[in-house]
């Protein structure tokens, strides 16, 4: 491997220790598509130690990557959809194409669904050349044991 793809690499290793996927962690795929980034998706499941699992999974998870365009249906429906499956501490990645890209999607539009879904969006992060990711989570209230 030459010393440029052993950095390209590294740099997207080190891209999924920043979505905070750890061995034995069960991440959810949501929304694929031929145009999501396959380097990612790789790094991803390397980090969990598994594949990828479906939104037909009958398992807790304990992230959820959902791929979004702007011509793929209702956010909010997806976003409720994504937290089904989702482990009380789980975390929900919205991936969306950057501005400029066929299918990007306004963040106004993300900030607007999340909390209809009850979800709270706490970071974004550039998820490779052609994609954004927000992070969302239920807020802590919603997390907490009821008494």
């Amino acid at each position: 491997m030459s010393a440029t793809a052993g950095q390209a690499a590294e740099g997207v290793r080190s891209l999924a220790d920043r979505f905070g996927i750890e061995p034995d962690m069960v991440v959810m795929e949501m929304g694929y598509d031929d145009d999501v980034d396959f380097e990612l998706r790789d790094a991803l499941a390397d980090a969990c130690g598994s594949d990828l699992v479906d939104e037909d999974t009958d398992e807790v998870v304990d992230a959820v990557l959902v791929w979004y365009r702007e011509d793929d249906g209702d956010l909010v429906d997806l976003l409720v959809d994504s937290i089904a499956p989702l482990a009380e501490s789980g975390v929900v990645w919205l991936l969306t194409p950057k501005s400029g890209r066929p299918g990007h999607v306004e963040p106004s539009e993300i900030s607007e669904a999340a909390p209809t879904a009850g979800l709270t969006q706490t970071s974004t992060l550039s998820a490779g050349k052609d994609w954004s990711a927000a992070r969302l989570v239920a807020p802590k209230a919603a997390r907490a044991p009821k008494r």
